[in-house]
């Protein structure tokens, strides 16, 4: 199958195919005369591995581990365990990193009137040097 056959098969896009092959995370397709790529079933199993992967929020370098993992019978399940446990704790601290994000937001949020006037502590908290959302410049 083409390339365009294998992406609506697969549910990955043309695009990150070829980025796929390029990165190695997919062998090369071999091609026609014309040039074209040309996909087997395989090929499209394995750019749904990717792509479920990629939802779960693995990155390229970890992905390329488990596809090796997966290719080989004989791997121990602890293995992959381990590198889905290091991306559960990835996930953990980026969690707590969008929370403190959005609660100095959210704070920087509340200080604004939001009205006609000039003045914005979103914006002066935003340009202080120390971290946004500090203090709330008193309301007039």
């Amino acid at each position: 199958m083409n390339i365009g056959e294998a992406a609506r098969a697969s549910g990955v896009s043309a695009k990150m195919i070829r980025h796929y092959e390029s990165v190695g995370l997919l062998a090369a397709a071999p091609r026609t005369d014309a040039g074209y790529r040309q996909y087997s079933e395989r090929d499209v199993h394995t750019l749904g591995f990717i792509r479920h992967a990629r939802d779960l929020g693995f990155g390229i370098p970890q992905i390329g581990e488990l596809l090796s993992l997966w290719q080989d019978r004989g791997r121990s399940s602890r293995q992959v365990k381990a590198l889905a446990q290091a991306h559960i704790e990835a996930l953990e601290r980026k969690v707590q990193e969008l929370q403190a994000m959005k609660t100095t937001l959210s704070h920087l949020v509340d200080c604004c009137h939001g009205d006609d006037r000039p003045d914005c502590p979103i914006l002066d908290g935003l340009a202080q040097d120390d971290p946004p959302g500090s203090c709330c410049p008193p309301r007039r």
